[in-house]
């Protein structure tokens, strides 16, 4: 249970920091903020977004972060200053016009959650890119550009930038609060979107929904001790997310052919884009497949001479392998795909703007941007491969590897959100794994018996923590929270000790929270120090049952099947049983699962290996629907949501051994959505 107590002092060590960098840092440059304000027509309109299903809980707070107002030239101890800059430009929230041409006009709505949502004024509607992650922000976010505009046109399309949530799940707010009807409209998105949307979201998306509480600190008081942004963006809203699947996927199949190019499309034609118009709307889209996103792509309009970047070109380095946990993603293609991008746009382009932070003006702005950007993923890419082959592990190469000059002295290459030190690890795990060749590395022991271990050889919980205070005092927070953490971790210590290492555990962390540039290492290091003291806190959710439509009948099984408790079904249950499922409407359709060594195997129709199964279920997909989404309640069990429903008439079991469907729905278990981290 969370306790209040009064914030950690700032350390000597890391105030003077602080202060440092808040006279080495060019502060004085304000092209930034003239950009993150340019073109603003209208302020939020209320103080705070509530729930749609609970008034009273806020899903995002325009006032929370007031405190960043503070001159970064008095700073705050315990806040790099930085980092607080980074969080002073995203908090500019509004309506803005980005351009305007005779034939429309393009608007963003910023700071109305982690992500922005753009509106382009079509000829019978508005075009929107990426309706932000929850209903709720999406809804309010188009209510401000209605109200403003007085344009109450209806939404004509939507398009899709890539399969992250913050980019998505706020679909349905674009057609009100409630449940009202989706008109017959695009939805467009790039080639293998809902496979990746999906799929991150549900087979691991318990465990990334636990982290992700960590990287953006939702825990955490916002002020200078606590929470002051995540870098990308302020945090992220707690809304319902929501999903509606594309009805159009640009692929390479819909490459448009040379014979087919138009003069009016500004830019030469190029193998490999799409070009369509929508609502009147010419939009030519470039695929950039394993970037920022497994599936994303960038999106130019050749009538306002403008390029939209996704999340391919944003004011930061981004994540190579965001914290939270994702597929690596490929920083060469990254590159390659940001040069494909220059060589084919740039030229063509007054204004640059991305699903993140503020556009950028200026062909010659937007070139600098583009390429530096395009040479920062490049030079983290080659530099950490000739490490690796020079024998560097991962840490080795992290450890003292720099930009040049040249690339760092840009702000949108700080590491704000991504950093140098994780993404140079995150392209050795790319190219090497986690395992670094040292057989002293190759099977060590868990968490809780090396800290026994440690513990014992360093002479005693009293001893450990000694050293560790001493090098507290010498502030080298990073051997602290490295030796303590053996001792939070070993069994056996007397309450005394264990309270004596997870109160400096606790104070170390915050000193390196205090210290950090990166928002999600601040967020990281600061809700550790909370929870290594008061334990799990809670993973706020935000109720994605809208996606459970959207899973193939693979999906489903894949998710089923790796709920199996398979060590106990492995030894009590040594003979297969198989269940042959069929699928009525909206379509027919047919799988054999079969539990056979703890696993359940599933194969489209029927199952060679199975000559007949115990059990037959026949049910509709709407019916499947219903039983994956009351299971997956807090409060919900597979076995009796699917009994109920057979109770009901929804579904029928037909075979030789009816049980069998209870038998394979009692190995299924519910994943942990508030696991611990900081203590065993």
């Amino acid at each position: 249970m969370s306790t209040y107590r009064e914030p950690v002092e700032a350390s000597s060590f890391i105030a003077e920091a602080n202060r440092t960098a808040s006279q080495a840092l060019p502060f004085d440059d304000s092209v930034d903020y003239e950009n993150a304000q340019r073109g603003l027509l209208a302020l939020p309109d209320l103080p705070a977004i509530p729930s749609r299903t609970n008034p009273e809980r806020v899903v995002w707070d325009f006032t929370a972060y007031d405190f960043l107002d503070e001159d970064l030239r008095e700073g705050f101890p315990t806040a790099n200053p930085s980092l607080v800059r980074q969080g002073q430009l995203t908090r500019s929230a509004g309506l803005f016009q980005v351009t305007a041409g005779a034939s429309g006009a393009i608007y963003q709505v910023r700071g109305y959650d982690l992500s922005n949502m753009t509106i382009i004024k079509g000829q019978s509607g508005i075009i929107v890119i990426d309706p932000l992650a929850s209903r709720e922000t999406a809804y309010h976010a188009l209510k401000l550009y209605r109200d403003t505009t007085n344009d109450q046109s209806p939404v004509s399309a939507v398009l899709y930038t890539h399969s992250h949530v913050d980019h998505f799940g706020g679909v349905r707010g674009l057609f009100g609060l409630e449940g009202q009807e989706v008109p017959d409209i695009p939805f467009i998105a790039p080639d293998g979107f809902l496979e990746h949307a999906v799929s991150e979201n549900i087979y691991a998306g318990p465990a990334m929904a636990r982290r992700a509480s960590f990287m953006y600190g939702p825990q955490l008081e916002k002020g200078p001790s606590g929470q002051v942004g995540a870098g990308l963006g302020l945090t992220i809203s707690t809304g319902e997310v929501t999903l509606i699947p594309p009805n159009q996927t640009i692929t390479s199949a819909t490459a448009t052919p040379r014979e087919q190019w138009e003069a009016a499309d500004v830019i030469p034609w190029r193998p490999g884009l799409t070009r369509l118009t929508v609502d009147g709307v010419r939009l030519i889209f470039q695929l950039t497949p394993g970037t920022e996103a497994p599936a994303e792509m960038n999106i130019y309009l050749p009538q306002f001479r403008a390029l939209c970047m996704a999340e391919n070109a944003t004011h930061t380095l981004h994540n190579l392998l965001t914290l939270r946990g994702a597929q690596v993603r490929d920083a060469h293609a990254w590159s390659k795909y940001l040069t494909q991008a220059l060589q084919t746009f740039a030229e063509h382009t007054d204004v640059e703007f991305a699903q993140h932070h503020w556009p950028t003006w200026g062909q010659e702005n937007i070139v600098t941007l583009l390429s530096n950007q395009r040479d920062l993923y490049a030079y983290l890419n080659d530099q950490t491969l000739r490490l690796i082959n020079q024998g560097a592990t991962g840490i080795e190469a992290a450890e003292d590897f720099q930009l040049p000059a040249t690339l760092a002295a840009h702000w949108y290459n700080r590491g704000y959100y991504g950093s140098v030190s994780h993404d140079v690890k995150a392209v050795y795990q790319r190219y090497i794994g986690w395992f670094d060749g040292n057989p002293a590395h190759l099977w060590n022991y868990p968490p809780t018996e090396a800290g026994r271990r440690y513990v014992d050889a360093l002479g005693g919980a009293d001893n450990l923590l000694a050293k560790a205070q001493e090098a507290y005092e010498a502030g080298d927070y990073r051997w602290v929270v490295e030796l303590v953490n053996h001792a939070v971790f070993a069994p056996g210590l007397t309450d005394e000790h264990q309270g004596r290492a997870k109160e400096l555990q606790s104070q170390a962390l915050t000193q390196l929270g205090y210290g950090a540039e990166n928002g999600t290492w601040r967020n990281f290091f600061l809700t550790g120090a909370k929870e290594v003291l008061d334990g799990p806190g809670g993973t706020p959710t935000q109720g994605g049952f809208d996606m459970v439509p959207s899973l193939s009948l693979e999906q489903v099984f894949d998710t089923l099947a790796q709920g199996i408790d398979g060590p106990t079904a492995g030894k009590e249950q040594p003979e297969p049983i198989a269940l042959q499922w069929h699928i009525t409407e909206p379509q027919q359709e047919g799988v054999t699962t079969t539990l056979r060594n703890g696993a359940l195997i599933q194969v489209p129709g029927k199952d060679i290996l199975v000559a007949k199964p115990q059990a037959t279920i026949t049910l509709t997909r709407q019916t499947l629907n219903r039983v994956l989404i009351a299971a997956s309640a807090p409060d919900g069990i597979f076995q009796d949501v699917f009994n109920a429903a057979v109770d009901n008439g929804d579904i029928t079991v037909t075979g030789d051994d009816p049980t069998a469907p209870a038998t394979v729905f009692g190995y299924l278990t519910k994943p942990d959505t508030d696991f611990a981290i900081v203590t065993p």
